[in-house]
């Protein structure tokens, strides 16, 4: 019984002392090579006129358009639900609307935000 338990500690301790030692090995320091944060700056300074022009031009545009679609899609199953059932659920709706206000003004202050 005695050697029994020895024998667990052990195994047990060989376990611990494995995972410790692949823990050893696999954690690499890494150190920053300069300052970090005027790269991203010079980075974005660099890029952003080109960032500014696909988000202006293509994101926002789909976005809207997305979200138009999907308000006139809800209005009209809204008008079919008020026509069968006479209750008009007007909360999906003016949700999409709200969000579609949002991101059709959303290029005129954005870029001040950011």
């Amino acid at each position: 019984m005695i050697k029994s338990r020895k024998i667990k500690l052990l195994k047990w301790l060989a376990g611990i002392s494995v995972i410790l030692l692949m823990l050893g090995i696999s954690a690499v320091t890494v150190f920053a090579a300069g300052d970090v944060s005027s790269a991203i700056e010079s980075t974005w300074t660099s890029a952003q006129t080109q960032i500014k022009n696909v988000v202006n031009n293509v994101v926002f545009p789909a976005v809207d358009m997305i979200l138009a679609i999907l308000f006139f899609v809800k209005l009209a199953t809204a008008y079919m639900d008020y026509r069968k059932h006479g209750q008009f659920e007007f909360t999906a709706p003016a949700i999409l609307f709200g969000c579609l206000v949002f991101s059709l003004t959303a290029p005129l202050y954005i870029w001040t935000i950011l």
